[in-house]
């Protein structure tokens, strides 16, 4: 590993403090990724997308009492998916962690968990879950399964997931500063928008792409027309598509500066997908600062850099994220390594 490379592992755990585990349900077509912070974790979130679907992201706001989260959850499901939040509570609580304000031990602490969902209830999997939808367990699975190394491609949150008419997936990316700080991202790519440039395969993320981390096909195939998305969906519909993803620095960032890095790393998503931020996607991207290492003195110098980092991190966990998936068992679902080299 070297400054201005990625990280030893090339994935977003290479951020000092921080685990992830996954549960999946294959069935069902659908699944779960939990991030846990192992200390302090300050967090933030940025909606862009036209048709989100959180919970407890008002909590986040820079002016609000909590700063920190215990956990964040990136879950599929749709409305369904938020409850993997609760069972990620539940196994975090009896264990103790959460926020207390009570001084008696009778009270049982709160964990803070926010949480966004993206929508894979039609992609052919089994959903006829009653009154019983798999997302609390999964939650509670996911946090047992939690540790350093996680898969990606069809996996976690992304198990489910489509990018345009291609199989979608669970992507990360890491990336050291020249100064010494550590930033990961993690995303579930289920976009309405498309990864790659019309009639080829190259990713519109190619020109941050490291050590052919997707291929390394490179950018000499980046153009479109206008109005020429190449391979997006091509009927979108309100709420059926979203990119949620989480990036992290190793820094100890205040409230703020911690909602401008999840700011600045959604354009990620814009260098990444074409067209992202639509009315039919639920675009969310939280940010955590894991206070390893103090900023310099001119902080948001600082912190400019490390919310470009976060950016062309999230661009190329994207990339990965399809470029890792694969079909479902028993499906015809096209996937990016199904693409001839000229489409």
């Amino acid at each position: 590993m070297h400054a201005g490379g990625a990280g030893p592992t090339n994935l977003f755990t290479d951020v000092a403090g921080l685990t992830v585990g996954q549960a999946e349900d294959p069935a069902a077509r659908t699944g779960v990724t939990v991030i846990l912070a192992q200390g302090r974790a300050t967090c933030a979130c940025d909606v862009r997308g036209g048709a989100p679907g959180t919970r407890e992201t008002d909590a986040l706001a820079p002016e609000n009492l909590v700063e920190d989260a215990d956990a964040v959850v990136l879950a599929g499901g749709s409305v369904y998916g938020l409850a993997a939040a609760d069972g990620v509570v539940a196994a975090l609580g009896a264990i103790g962690r959460g926020y207390r304000l009570a001084a008696s031990g009778a009270a049982p602490p709160a964990p803070i968990v926010p949480a966004a969902i993206l929508y894979d209830l039609a992609n052919g999997g089994d959903k006829g879950w009653g009154e019983a939808p798999p997302f609390r367990r999964l939650g509670v699975e996911a946090v047992r399964a939690a540790g350093k190394a996680f898969r990606l491609g069809t996996a976690g949150a992304g198990y489910g997931a489509t990018a345009g008419p291609l199989k979608g997936g669970l992507g990360s990316a890491s990336a050291l500063s020249q100064d010494g700080f550590t930033v990961g991202a993690i995303v579930a790519v289920n976009s309405f928008g498309s990864v790659v440039a019309p009639g080829t395969r190259a990713f519109w993320a190619a020109p941050f792409e490291l050590d052919a981390e997707f291929g390394g096909l490179g950018a000499a195939d980046l153009s479109a027309a206008p109005d020429d998305w190449g391979p997006a969906v091509p009927t979108p519909a309100a709420r059926e598509h979203t990119t949620i993803a989480c990036v992290a620095v190793d820094a100890a960032l205040t409230p703020a500066e911690t909602r401008r890095l999840a700011i600045m790393a959604q354009d990620g998503l814009a260098r990444a997908i074409r067209p992202a931020h639509s009315p039919f996607d639920g675009d969310v991207v939280f940010a955590i600062a894991t206070h390893a290492q103090p900023l310099p003195e001119r902080r948001m110098a600082a912190v400019g850099r490390l919310g470009a980092l976060a950016a062309d991190c999230l661009a190329r966990a994207i990339a990965r994220g399809v470029y890792e998936a694969t079909a479902w068992p028993g499906s015809d679902v096209r996937c990016w390594r199904d693409l001839p080299s000229r489409v």
